[in-house]
């Protein structure tokens, strides 16, 4: 019997440790606040780490925040469904695209479009899928702020694992995941 490794869902499955903030990982749980959305504490936590001597670099990748935009950051989705699944989110606490600024919305599609060209430059993908879940009985998990999801997506990538067994195999661990799009996201910018 073969046997498939998923320790980072662990914590999802079993929310394991009740004092932990959601969206602030343990490297940077220096920070103490608790703004009650993943997103927030996240780049909160970012922010505080960098402002008390954390590395930029460090501090983004304990965190899976690959890009910062003006008014939008790209982070890695911590439970993926594919290598490369990644979200593009407003800084701006907003559970609807309609109460976006325009300026915060045209900067959600701008990282969406580097997104697009940065996936494809590291995964070859045959496709994409990429939308916003708003509201509960859309699918969002987090209904309070939100997110558009990217993912890369290749022919015959739906198998009897995803459609049977409801696991997903991925061949890619996180943080190499973070660094390969990081570069990816820097080799895009200097060709725009």
């Amino acid at each position: 019997m073969d046997h498939l490794w998923t320790p980072w869902r662990y914590a999802y499955i079993t929310d394991t440790d009740p004092n932990m903030r959601k969206g602030v990982p343990r490297e940077l749980s220096a920070w103490t606040g608790d703004l009650d959305c993943i997103f927030c504490n996240m780049i909160a936590a970012v922010d505080y780490a960098i402002d008390h001597g954390t590395s930029v670099d460090d501090a983004e990748r304990a965190a899976g925040v690959v890009v910062r935009g003006e008014q939008a950051f790209i982070c890695l989705n911590r439970y993926p469904y594919t290598a490369g699944h990644i979200m593009v989110v407003p800084y701006e606490h907003q559970s609807s695209l309609a109460a976006l600024a325009p300026e915060i919305a045209h900067d959600l599609m701008d990282l969406t479009q580097r997104t697009e060209r940065a996936l494809g430059r590291v995964y070859s993908p045959d496709g994409f899928n990429m939308g916003l879940n708003l509201g509960k009985a859309a699918g969002a998990g987090v209904t309070g702020h939100l997110h558009l999801h990217a993912l890369p997506r290749w022919a015959g990538d739906t198998n009897f694992m995803t459609a049977i067994a409801e696991t997903r195999v991925l061949p890619e661990d996180l943080p190499v995941t973070w660094r390969r799009l990081r570069e990816a996201y820097a080799a895009v910018d200097r060709t725009d």
